[in-house]
């Protein structure tokens, strides 16, 4: 324990003693940096590794450098995540255009087969999340998310070859596994929390513009192959197309992406320890590679890790349905099958403008959570309309799912928290693993709420995605409530008189709720 000069015995107010740990408690009466933070100064950020080897001139982080920084940073890595993120849903939801198609005749698909490999997508994520986290921890983080992308638009492409139902859930178990979860980190890595909302919800609106370009490709390879009959069907002309330029974009991305800003070919070496320095306000670095048990066991006993986990398991049962239903959706307004293609296009529209919209103004008013619950009310607002109006009314439905696309608002906003609000790499990455768990275990169960013998309607699974939704929006109130007690909480433990903080201290990968400096964003 490193105590203060006149480490005399302190008082601390019994309302925060009681939410201490008993060492930190007592360090601060005692005017001392506790021993559980200063034993991180041993097994530290590789941000303070970067410090320590700089040797040469003074750096100076002025408002003019940092932003020209961060116009860098943008330029350079926010175009290649948007795309590789769009080609990444349109990956998983290309079976949805080739329902209409004819896969389901051409493969034999009968009964409940199309639901199950709707979810079996998810079964092979599931099953790699947590090791894929591990190695996102352990691996050069740039290269093992570029050997991700080249492997799942290298496996979607081997859909074209799927003749029968066992194909088709092989291939689309392997490409659930292939899917890499690393944007989160590199948006944490890059980026203070005050840019953080704003990025995540325009690399993530991409959703939305790979369902305007997936519609079009799919509608124009339909009518080509109609009136131009070709050797191949028209979706595995589809599959063969999206998932060998989801292989080049990966190559291009080896090569764009850098590990963390330490090898980053376009920063000269002082611009990389500067791009440091401008996320120490963060409270979290840029990574640790070494696995804490520690941290393991805190976000498995944090309130905060299961609300995410329950939010993402909760409003995931709808997306699973709607992203692999929708074309049929479509098509039981009393629309044809290229017209499905064709009129799923606008969805993306509104997908696009919701998340960039909140994300904007959730950075800018300084409350991602609550900015968010919009998005949920509007999609809430969409179903009523496909519930409620009557069978003619088809335009009115389908403005009805328009306004669904509006729901991955609270989604991406929590996605931009967990990079924002999670510290300790270790926690990080297992808090990351466990949400897209809950995001799996969604998917799986949404596809079967879409059951046969409720088509065309399905009016049962309608009713289930509203009172989902509705769910999820108790569970954004907690996570508000959250938040704000423990920042509360820490603002009164940091002005207590006997109160330390360790030089470097953000750089010491400590987790969200040992380091007092750490402040939620809400």
């Amino acid at each position: 324990m490193a105590d203060s000069p006149d480490a005399e015995k302190r008082s601390i107010d019994p309302e925060i003693e009681k939410g201490l740990p008993a060492p930190l408690a007592d360090a601060i009466r005692r005017g001392s940096v506790p021993e559980d933070i200063l034993k991180h100064s041993h097994d530290a950020d590789e941000a303070l590794k970067a410090f320590a080897s700089h040797d040469g001139q003074v750096l100076q982080l002025d408002e003019a450098t940092n932003r020209r920084l961060l116009r860098k940073i943008d330029w350079n890595l926010m175009p290649i995540m948007c795309v590789v993120y769009g080609l990444n849903y349109l990956d998983k939801t290309s079976i949805s255009y080739a329902s209409v198609m004819g896969i389901k005749k051409d493969i034999g698909l009968v009964g409940d087969n199309y639901q199950w490999l709707g979810s079996m997508f998810y079964f092979g994520y599931i099953a790699w999340e947590y090791p894929t986290n591990r190695l996102l921890q352990r691996l050069p983080l740039g290269k093992y998310s570029s050997f991700n992308v080249i492997m799942w638009g290298a496996t979607l492409a081997c859909f074209a070859a799927v003749s029968n139902f066992a194909g088709a859930v092989a291939v689309r178990f392997f490409l659930g596994a292939a899917v890499t979860p690393g944007f989160a980190l590199l948006t944490s890595q890059w980026y203070t929390k005050a840019e953080q909302g704003t990025r995540v919800g325009i690399w993530f609106s991409f959703n939305g513009w790979a369902q305007i370009f997936g519609g079009l490709v799919a509608y124009a390879i339909s009518k080509g192959t109609t009136q131009h009959p070709a050797s191949l069907a028209g979706w595995k002309i589809v599959f063969l197309f999206i998932g060998l330029l989801t292989s080049t974009i990966g190559v291009i991305f080896l090569f764009v992406v850098p590990d963390s800003q330490l090898n980053a070919r376009w920063l000269s070496k002082g611009d990389r320890i500067l791009a440091i320095e401008r996320v120490r306000i963060n409270q979290q670095g840029i990574g640790n590679k070494h696995f804490k048990m520690y941290q393991l066991r805190e976000a498995l006993i944090d309130p905060l890790t299961w609300a995410f986990v329950f939010y993402a398991l909760v409003a995931d049962i709808p997306n699973g349905g709607i992203s692999n239903f929708f074309s049929q959706l479509i098509t039981s307004f009393g629309y044809t099958s290229e017209q499905s293609l064709l009129y799923g296009t606008p969805g993306g529209i509104v997908e696009v403008v919701a998340l960039v919209v909140c994300g904007y103004l959730g950075d800018r008013y300084k409350n991602r959570i609550l900015i968010a619950t919009s998005g949920l009310v509007i999609a809430i607002l969409g179903m009523a309309l496909i519930v409620g109006l009557p069978l003619n009314n088809n335009s009115g439905r389908l403005a009805g799912y328009y306004l669904t696309q509006a729901s991955p608002t609270p989604f991406v906003a929590f996605l931009s928290l967990i990079a924002s609000n999670v510290a300790g790499y270790t926690k990080k990455t297992t808090v990351a693993a466990l949400y897209l768990i809950g995001y799996c275990i969604g998917n799986i169960i949404g596809p079967q709420v879409f059951r046969p013998k409720d088509a065309p309607r399905y009016v049962p699974a309608e009713i289930t995605i509203i009172a989902c939704w509705a769910v999820c929006l108790v569970d954004m109130f907690f996570i508000y409530w959250y938040c704000r007690r423990q920042n509360s909480m820490k603002a009164a433990l940091r002005a207590q008189p006997g109160y330390v903080k360790l030089e470097n201290q953000e750089f010491l990968d400590l987790t969200d709720r040992e380091n007092p400096e750490f402040v939620y964003t809400l």
